[in-house]
C-alpha cells in the first residue's frame, strides 16, 4: 500500500484524536516499518489493518466508521494536494463517472505501483449513479467516504446507499442519488 495513504491516515488520527493516540497506536501495532512512512514508499497492507484495529480499540469506535471517516478526510487531502484532478468537473456525478477513465489514470501516473479498486458503472443519469466497487482489500467504507465528500466539495448533497455483494466487502454496489437543487 502506498505510503501516502499511511501518512494521510496518521494525519487524520492526529487531527481527530491527538498526537498521543498516534504514538500509542504505532507502539501497540508492533510494525515492521516502526511507523516511519514516506509518501512515496510502499508498505504492507497488514500494517494499515493493525493501525486501524488499534485505533478502534483505543478510541472505542467501530473499524468501519473509522475507515469511512478516513475516506472523508482523504478526499479533502487529495484535492488540496492535486486540485488538477477535480478541476475538470463541475459536478460530483461527472467526477464519479470518470473514476476509472480519468482519476485512476492520473493516480497511476503519480503512483505507478498503487493497487486501486475498480468501479464499474451500472447506470448513470444527471442526478444519479450506480456503480460496483471491487477490491481485494474490502475498503468499501473508504470509498463511501470519498463519494460523500465529493458531493460536499461541489456544494451538493446526496443519498448514498450500498449493498455488500460479497461477505468480505470486496464487491459492493453503491447507489447514489443527488438531492434536488
Amino acid at each position: 500500500m502506498k505510503g501516502i495513504v499511511f501518512t494521510e491516515f496518521l494525519e487524520m488520527v492526529e487531527s481527530e484524536f491527538g498526537l498521543e493516540v498516534v504514538d500509542s497506536i504505532i507502539e501497540d501495532s508492533n510494525l515492521p516499518s516502526e511507523g516511519i512512512y514516506t509518501s512515496i514508499g510502499t508498505y504492507d497492507f497488514n500494517e494499515m489493518i493493525s493501525l486501524i484495529t488499534n485505533l478502534s480499540n483505543r478510541v472505542k469506535m467501530p473499524i468501519d466508521d473509522l475507515i469511512y471517516a478516513f475516506g472523508l478526510f482523504l478526499f479533502s487531502s487529495l484535492v488540496t494536494a492535486h486540485p488538477e484532478v477535480v478541476a475538470n468537473y463541475n459536478n460530483p456525478i461527472s467526477l464519479l463517472y470518470s473514476i476509472e477513465d480519468h482519476i485512476h489514470v492520473h493516480v497511476k501516473k503519480l503512483y505507478p505501483e498503487a493497487e486501486l479498486p475498480t468501479f464499474k458503472i451500472i447506470e448513470k443519469t444527471d442526478k444519479s449513479i450506480s456503480l460496483i466497487y471491487c477490491s481485494s482489500r474490502g475498503l468499501y467504507r473508504l470509498a463511501h467516504g470519498l463519494i460523500e465528500k465529493s458531493f460536499e466539495h461541489f456544494n451538493k448533497t446526496a443519498k448514498v446507499s450500498f449493498k455488500v455483494l460479497n461477505e468480505d466487502g470486496t464487491e459492493v454496489k453503491f447507489d447514489v442519488v443527488q438531492d434536488g437543487e
